[in-house]
């Protein structure tokens, strides 16, 4: 990249948010509404990325052709819903990656396959809703992640090129769609990332592990 940066789009759950905490004591809580013994969040951790239906997978071992799983999804969301932002956090350093994009005028999105009902009071919770440029979620798009329609739609109502931005997440999916779109992506390994993956068979064009090494990569390629 040769030119300044025209902007950072943000996976949510696992690159920009460490929302594990609440994924986890939901499912934990479900778990003992059932009379199920908890989990650890180890074993919970690595599926926060794949959302809900991870979630009832790892918890209780079901798919949605499953009988049950439906009741216990809609028991599932509710509780997070009810408790979007209780734990969930920055990751270490993040703040000051937003910090650093503000100061030199870039503006930063988020791009995630979590649907509005729990991404606006989450954003609102944690008061970053009215710093990002851009929020797209699978409501506003007829395609989800993989597929780039939502980097073009961010990319769109920010103004800006995407050929000259980056995508920054923590799964194969998140590097794919921005590989699609076109722009520079960035692998965050230190999100939740299973064990089983490797990170570098995803040909991201970067791999960072920490947010300080993103600022750092950030530095490097914004060339005013």
């Amino acid at each position: 990249m040769t030119s300044p940066l025209s902007t950072v789009l943000f996976d949510l759950d696992g690159t920009l948010l460490d929302t594990a905490p609440d994924f986890i004591r939901c499912l934990n809580q479900l778990r003992e509404q059932l009379g199920a013994p908890p989990l650890a969040p180890e074993v919970i951790r690595p599926a926060v990325s794949s959302g809900a239906r991870a979630m009832i997978q790892v918890g209780f071992g079901l798919t949605p052709d499953d009988r049950d799983y439906a009741a216990r999804h809609a028991a599932f969301l509710d509780l997070y819903e009810a408790g979007v932002a209780e734990e969930t956090r920055l990751f270490p350093g993040m703040g000051d990656v937003l910090d650093w994009l503000e100061q030199h005028r870039i503006p930063w999105g988020i791009v995630t396959n979590k649907p509005v009902r729990f991404t606006t009071p989450l954003l609102a919770g944690l008061a970053l809703g009215s710093r990002c440029a851009s929020v797209v979620c699978p409501d506003h798009v007829e395609q989800r992640k993989p597929h780039p329609e939502s980097l073009y739609l961010a990319c769109q109502q920010m103004g800006v090129d995407g050929r000259q931005g980056l995508y920054v997440g923590d799964h194969l999916r998140d590097i794919e769609a921005g590989r699609s779109a076109g722009m520079t992506t960035v692998a965050a390994r230190y999100g939740y990332v299973d064990g089983a993956d490797q990170v570098e068979s995803w040909h991201a064009d970067h791999v960072v592990d920490s947010a300080p090494e993103l600022t750092a990569l950030l530095d490097h390629l914004h060339t005013p």
